[in-house]
C-alpha cells in the first residue's frame, strides 16, 4: 500500500467504502481535521491548517477571503488554540474579560468572561430564531441564563443596552419583565393579558409583583372554571408567602376572566 500524503490517514465506513481522514498535531495536541473523499482534499486541510496555525497574521475573517477545505467553525476554534494557547471543542474565541462564539462568518454572540466555561462545554442550536443548548437531557434557551422567558420579546421585555444585539454580556441586557403575562406599558405600568382561545386582558398594575400575582389569580380563575390548560405560574421571591397572599386576595381581576365560560373553550 503506497504512502499516504502528510496529515492524511484512510479509513473504511461500515459499508466498505473508503475515505480519508485528516489530522495535525499542534502543542503536543493531536486535532482531527474532519472526513473527506480523498486522499487530496485531507491533505489540503492538513496544509491549510497548518497555514493557519503557523501564521499569525491569518484571522478569522479570512476564512472568507478564499476557498479552504477546513470548515469555519474549526478555523474559529484553531484561531483561538494559536492565539490564546487553549483548546475548545466549539467555535469560541477569547478577548480580555469576553469571547465570541461563532455561527458563521460575522455571525455571532459576545459572552461575559464568566461564561466561557458553560459555553465551552456546550454547543449553541438554532432553531426557529431561538439560541437552545443541550443540557440534562433538556434544550435550554441561553435567554434563560438572564431570567429572560423563552417567548419574551426583544425590546418589551428585554432591551440590549448598546443596541448590539449581538453582544450578550450581563452589563449589556436589561430585563423589564421577567413574569409570565407582563408587559410594561409606555406609561410604566404593567399590563397582564392571559391566553384562552384568544388573549384576555386581566388588567393594569402600578408594579409588576402585583401584576404577576393577577396573572396567578387569572389561571386559577380559569382553571376553576373549567379550563384545561397548564398555565406557567410565576414564582415570586421578593416578598414573604403573607404578603402574597394579601396581594393575591385584594388584587383586581378583570370581568372578562371572572366571567368566563369555559364552554367557549376548544
Amino acid at each position: 500500500m503506497s504512502k499516504l500524503l502528510p496529515g492524511v490517514y484512510r479509513a473504511v465506513k461500515k459499508d466498505k467504502t473508503e475515505y480519508f481522514r485528516a489530522s495535525v498535531t499542534y502543542r503536543n495536541k493531536h486535532i482531527s481535521l474532519g472526513s473527506f473523499s480523498t486522499e487530496k482534499e485531507a491533505n489540503a486541510a492538513y496544509n491549510d491548517a497548518l497555514k493557519l496555525l503557523y501564521d499569525p497574521g491569518i484571522t478569522i475573517d479570512d476564512h472568507r477571503s478564499s476557498k479552504h477545505h477546513i470548515s469555519f467553525e474549526k478555523w474559529v476554534i484553531l484561531c483561538n488554540f494559536r492565539d490564546n494557547g487553549v483548546y475548545f471543542k466549539n467555535p469560541i474565541y477569547v478577548r480580555p474579560r469576553l469571547f465570541y462564539y461563532y455561527f458563521g462568518p460575522g455571525d455571532f454572540f459576545i459572552f461575559s468572561g464568566e461564561d466561557l466555561f458553560y459555553y465551552s462545554a456546550h454547543k449553541i442550536q438554532r432553531r426557529g430564531g431561538h439560541h437552545f443548548v443541550a443540557d440534562y437531557g433538556s434544550q435550554i434557551n441561553i435567554l434563560s441564563r438572564y431570567g429572560i422567558r423563552s417567548h419574551s420579546v426583544p425590546g418589551t421585555d428585554y432591551v440590549f443596552l448598546n443596541g448590539n444585539t449581538q453582544d450578550m454580556q450581563y452589563s449589556n441586557i436589561k430585563v423589564i419583565n421577567s413574569y409570565h403575562g407582563v408587559r410594561m406599558t409606555a406609561d410604566n405600568r404593567y399590563e397582564v393579558r392571559i391566553h384562552v382561545n384568544g388573549y384576555l386582558k386581566v388588567g393594569t398594575y402600578p408594579d409588576a409583583i402585583e401584576a404577576a400575582i393577577a396573572y396567578n389569580k387569572a389561571a386559577d380563575t380559569l382553571k376553576n372554571a373549567g379550563i384545561l390548560r397548564q398555565y406557567s405560574i410565576n414564582y415570586i421571591d421578593d416578598i414573604s408567602p403573607k404578603a402574597y397572599a394579601d396581594i393575591y386576595t385584594s388584587v383586581h381581576i378583570s370581568d372578562s376572566v371572572t366571567g368566563y365560560d369555559a364552554s367557549l373553550s376548544d
